[in-house]
């Protein structure tokens, strides 16, 4: 009865007029406030980091600022401050920082608000530690997966549009998040592949890149002089308008790299910018074919020597080889071979098409004398 009289007494008190201001008017108001400071914050912060952002993507190339782009890549390098790389890089980092300090930002509002409603926070934490353990446990893969993508983006192992090979898949890299990385394969195929499944990357368009082509002749060549005609096939690209922008150093001949069952395998390389070495090497292959044919030296093929057994004969067993078409002569051939050799070199327009196209890497193969490429960082 007592008890009864109590809850009586304490029910006008409760719904006094200090009751319905604290209910009505003191709460909404501190969380209008708090939401409204939460938002302020908010933009400052994000306003801050869009200005850097912005500040180091509108910089000047070192190209513009140094008066050349030979004289840009000696001092700055492919990876100063001024790179298209580092300015995709902090596009990348500042679109993640933005996306943890709004999160940081209404975690903190959430939990303001729960005490300015009444609640006890200290019961929510504790049961919100209890919860975050337990999802480490139960979600392992999905934080190491978060945990790797930060590691990736801090260490800029790559970024959209590099090539790339995974292990798990190879292409080109077309979105890249915390948790997974999308890649394009040249087929078309788009792999998804887990940041955290991820134990080795290899990035073919870092920095710069180089094409390797192996190229193959027959053993009764004269490797000193198709040495020297590599040479001058690679230095004419080397140095061409069109090209030269594309390669970095002056092409090597690293010479005789294979002594194969059927041919002499010679090595040229040239160092490119990143995602041109495939572009260079394609185009290299084709003028190499078209000098050796001019020059008549022979690109092999494989050969196979066949022996025939007669079985009503005593003698021995005569290898009978493959038929060797001989070298092609050009005093045998006239002089309108060459006139038809040299018609079949590329037009100004085709160059200027071969150049402008787009990257696309080359299909593994483990045939021989294919010429690879590397990419190196």
């Amino acid at each position: 009865m007592t008890l009864f009289l109590q809850e009586q007494d304490d029910g006008p008190e409760r719904f006094s007029g200090d009751w319905w201001v604290d209910i009505l008017l003191d709460r909404p108001a501190q969380l209008i406030g708090l939401v409204v400071a939460a938002l302020i914050v908010r933009y400052l912060i994000h306003k801050v980091i869009k200005r850097v952002v912005a500040r180091t993507v509108e910089s000047k190339p070192p190209d513009q600022v140094l008066g050349s782009t030979t004289a840009a890549r000696v001092v700055f390098g492919s990876a100063g401050a001024y790179s298209e790389r580092r300015s995709l890089r902090v596009q990348t980092l500042g679109s993640l920082t933005k996306s943890t300090v709004t999160f940081v930002i209404g975690v903190i509002v959430i939990v303001m608000a729960l005490d300015i409603l009444g609640y006890p926070i200290g019961p929510l934490l504790a049961s919100a530690g209890i919860a975050g353990v337990a999802l480490g446990f139960g979600a392992q893969n999905l934080v190491q997966d978060f945990l790797a993508g930060i590691a990736m983006l801090l260490e800029d192992q790559y970024g959209v549009g590099d090539y790339i090979d995974m292990g798990e898949g190879a292409g080109m890299v077309e979105a890249v998040s915390l948790r997974v990385t999308r890649l394009r394969a040249i087929d078309g195929t788009v792999w998804y592949v887990r940041n955290g499944s991820v134990s080795r990357v290899g990035n073919s368009s870092q920095d710069w890149a180089r094409a390797v082509v192996d190229v193959d002749v027959a053993y009764h060549s004269d490797t000193a002089s198709v040495r020297r005609l590599l040479e001058e096939i690679s230095h004419n690209l080397a140095h061409e308008e069109l090209w030269s922008e594309l390669v970095l150093e002056e092409p090597e001949v690293w010479g005789v790299e294979t002594l194969g069952n059927d041919s002499i395998v010679i090595r040229v390389v040239i160092k490119t910018q990143p995602m041109e070495q495939w572009k260079v090497a394609r185009e290299l292959r084709e003028r190499i074919k078209r000098r050796f044919d001019h020059e008549g030296i022979e690109i092999p093929f494989p050969q196979r020597t066949l022996w025939i057994k007669q079985e009503n004969e005593a003698s021995a067993a005569v290898p009978a080889g493959p038929a060797v078409s001989p070298d092609p002569d050009p005093a045998v051939a006239g002089p309108g071979a060459d006139l038809d050799r040299e018609s079949t070199a590329d037009t100004p327009e085709e160059q200027r098409r071969k150049v402008k196209r787009p990257p696309e890497p080359e299909l593994e193969d483990d045939s021989e004398g294919t010429g690879d490429v590397e990419g190196d960082a």
